[in-house]
Formats: structure tokens, C-alpha cells, sequence
């Protein structure tokens, strides 16, 4: 879908391109400070043999740069969505006028829209600071800091973008709360992570960044129809999508 627009995929580039070179001084300069930062944070290693020093300053050394890209991504999204917001916004409704059903766009001022996208953004950078505490203490553990802590990072930071990536489609339906998000890809879970767990890993390498980014985007948008089928009704016993009424309740009938 994105490369059959070639201007509006290199317009969507810009921003992502932009965030990048960015966020890679910013790696780039916290790696090369990698060892007198950990040394630092960690004096109490000085008088340990020199096999248990290294193993702990190693683990809290993957640990500070699993967290920091973790935070990279989450924050790299938000600032690429706020670059980019109408050109993101067209990506989206091109892919759901092409896909048919596409909903009317919401329509409130500028300035609300702006303060809660804002909200919503620094809620989702609060939440991964707090996962990345956690995480950067289980770093300390033998073979869990090195094998388990990068898997779970992955998982969340996928998580998370998704419900980033989703919100453009949420919005235009009236879902307008993180929680929202949050429950449609509870609903679908492994294919909500099958695409954001991917898009994350991806997102991760600064220049691989620039060309998936538009195409993340449009993926978002196909997933979000995907979590929120437009009138397929609730089955029996289950609850309504987020956003949908709930089915009206019959009256028990009397008699035989």
C-alpha cells in the first residue's frame, strides 16, 4: 500500500529520519560512555575478584542499553507521530478508504486533540520507565539479566508501540482513552504482538527505521480494523468490543 505512493511514503520518511539521527547520537555517545558510566553506578564492585566485577558491570552495561532502547522506541514514536501527525493522519485514511467501511474523521478542536494525544503519549513514556526499573534491577541476575530480561523488554516495548501505532484508527471510531487501545489488543493478543513485536525490533535500528515507519503506520491501521471488526456483534456470553454497545437485554419470557 505504501509503495504504490511513492510521494507520500518519502514524505512520511522525513520525520522518522529526522527523530533518527537524533536518537543514534544519543546511542551512539551513551555507548561509547558505556564502561566509566558503569564503573560509576557501581563502586561497590571495586573491591569483588575480578570475575564477579565484570559480570555485574557487563549485566548492568546490557541492561542500561536494553532500557535506554526501550525508552528510544517509545519516544521515538511519539516524536515521529508529533512531526508527522497530518502526513501520518493521511497514510491512515488512504488505507482505510481503500479498504473499505472507513469511518468519518473525528471532528473536535485542534487544541483538545493535540493535549490529548500529548496525555496519552507521556502516559505510555511513564509506563515504560516504570517497566525499564524492574527489568534494569532482574539485570543483576546470572543468565536472567542476559537472556530473559531482553526477551520481556522486547515484549513490552512491542506492546506498547502497538497501542501507539492503533491510535489514529481508535480515534477515528471514538475510542479516544489508552485504555481502550489497551483492551482491543488484549483481544487479540498474539496478533497484536505478531505485528508490533516485529514493527519493535525493526523501529529499533535507527535508519531501518526511516522506510518501515510509514509502512508501521498503515500496518497499525489494518491491525486496529482488525481488533475492532466495524459491525460484527459480540458472540454469545462475551463482552463488547471497546466502544461497541452492548447487545439489549431480552426479558425472560413466562409462561410454557
Amino acid at each position: 500500500m505504501i509503495l504504490r505512493r511513492p510521494k507520500l511514503f518519502l514524505l512520511g520518511a522525513l520525520p522518522p529520519l529526522i527523530t533518527s539521527i537524533l536518537f543514534l547520537v544519543a546511542l551512539i555517545a551513551l555507548v561509547a560512555q558505556i564502561d566509566p558510566l558503569v564503573s560509576w553506578m557501581t563502586p561497590f564492585a571495586d573491591d569483588w575478584s575480578d570475575g564477579w566485577a565484570t559480570t555485574v558491570r557487563v549485566a548492568l552495561g546490557i541492561v542500561l542499553v536494553a532500557a535506554s532502547v526501550l525508552l528510544m522506541v517509545i519516544g521515538f514514536t511519539t516524536i515521529t507521530l508529533a512531526l508527522g501527525s497530518p502526513l501520518y493522519d493521511k497514510i491512515a485514511e488512504e488505507v482505510e478508504q481503500e479498504l473499505g467501511d472507513a469511518p468519518e474523521p473525528l471532528d473536535e478542536p485542534l487544541l483538545r486533540s493535540l493535549m490529548r494525544a500529548l496525555r496519552i503519549s507521556l502516559t505510555l513514556i511513564l509506563i515504560s520507565v516504570a517497566t525499564a526499573i524492574p527489568l534494569f534491577v532482574a539485570g543483576f541476575l546470572p543468565v536472567v539479566g542476559q537472556t530473559v530480561v531482553p526477551v520481556v523488554s522486547t515484549l513490552v516495548g512491542g506492546w506498547l508501540l502497538g497501542a501507539e501505532l492503533i491510535g489514529s484508527a481508535f480515534e477515528r471510531r471514538g475510542l479516544l482513552r489508552l485504555r481502550d487501545r489497551f483492551a482491543g489488543l488484549r483481544r487479540r493478543r498474539l496478533r497484536s504482538l505478531g505485528f508490533a513485536v516485529p514493527a519493535f525490533l525493526l523501529l529499533s535500528i535507527p535508519f531501518v527505521a526511516v522506510v518501515v515507519f510509514p509502512a508501521a503506520t498503515a500496518g497499525g491501521t489494518i491491525l486496529a480494523r482488525g481488533l475492532l471488526p466495524p459491525t460484527l456483534p459480540p458472540r454469545p456470553g462475551q463482552a463488547p468490543l471497546p466502544g461497541q454497545a452492548a447487545p439489549p437485554r431480552q426479558s425472560p419470557q413466562v409462561g410454557p
